[in-house]
């Protein structure tokens, strides 16, 4: 039972990992192509370029780390293998989640609707308001970067101090639970930004509701349907991140387990689902990515059919 638990999880893993590169490496070339081919690209495109790039970068960095725990359980190779991955983890998931969230701040001033001063001055300096926001996460980049590394070497220490396998081995399971920690709690402040924007949108699309309920019979303009689909792409980012968050954790406790639990199963497949599921998620919210994407299958159906270039 636990041999079939394991391949299904595997094969969940896999494919995730699969999806993520696909899906993230199409929202990267589709964006690229279209800026060489216009000579510009949109504010909108420029983030969910550098979007799926860290993304791609967290998805190969996660599958390295996941395979070598799982090859070499060995301490020492564990304890180097942490070192080494670290700083790209910690760099590709703060890109991540701080691109995302500031992917859900564009989202709200450019469909939210208030008639308050302070929001017109932010939605006319989208592009201060992103500045500032890609200058607040670079700080915050750095502080974590400077933490983790002050952490991981005071952990070197009492790890080349003690002697014994059993005392490395219990200031092994210390560091990944202190890191975990340490980069969970920079990113509260672009969780509960997103939160705010979410929120914020919701408040703008019931204003924007209850004011055309007496001008219109039908609810479905164009305001209303920008609103659902902002709200359904922060909601998406959101829940994944909560999944991502909490497999993160579950996989520190997985240390304290004596015997193998289905939970030990399932983190890898709910962390590696953040950056790759989302990317569906994006793909499937933007018109451009959405139409290409359908384009591309159905020259592939045709490929596969057999029916050549009569299908364009």
């Amino acid at each position: 039972m636990n041999a079939a638990i394991q391949v299904i999880f595997a094969t969940m893993f896999n494919v995730e990992f699969i999806t993520g590169n696909f899906g993230n490496g199409f929202i990267a070339v589709v964006n690229i192509m279209d800026w060489v081919k216009r000579r510009k690209i949109s504010s909108v495109d420029q983030i969910l370029t550098a979007l799926a790039i860290s993304r791609i970068t967290l998805l190969w960095s996660m599958y390295l780390m996941m395979t070598i725990l799982s090859m070499y359980p060995d301490v020492e190779v564990l304890m180097k293998t942490i070192i080494l991955t670290n700083l790209i983890w910690v760099i590709s998931n703060h890109c991540s989640i701080w691109l995302a969230t500031i992917l859900s701040i564009l989202y709200f001033l450019k469909v939210a609707i208030f008639s308050y001063s302070i929001f017109f001055y932010l939605k006319w300096r989208l592009t201060k308001v992103i500045t500032v926001a890609l200058l607040v996460s670079l700080f915050l980049l750095f502080v974590n970067i400077l933490v983790t590394n002050i952490l991981i070497d005071t952990w070197m220490d009492k790890f080349n101090t003690n002697v014994s396998y059993s005392d490395k081995l219990k200031n092994f399971t210390r560091i990944p639970r202190l890191l975990v920690l340490t980069n969970t709690m920079f990113t509260v402040i672009p969780f509960t930004v997103s939160m705010t924007m979410f929120f914020l949108l919701f408040f703008s699309l019931w204003k924007h509701l209850k004011k055309i309920k007496h001008i219109t019979k039908s609810a479905r303009d164009a305001s209303t349907t920008a609103h659902i689909k902002a709200l359904k792409t922060v909601v998406a980012f959101l829940l994944l991140y909560v999944i991502f968050i909490f497999s993160l954790f579950v996989q520190l406790w997985s240390y304290d387990f004596k015997e193998k639990n289905i939970l030990i199963y399932f983190y890898p497949v709910g962390i590696i689902a953040f950056p790759s599921l989302h990317s569906c998620v994006l793909i499937m919210g933007n018109s451009k990515l959405r139409q290409t994407s359908l384009l591309v299958l159905s020259v592939l159906r045709c490929k596969i059919q057999g029916f050549g270039p009569l299908c364009l």
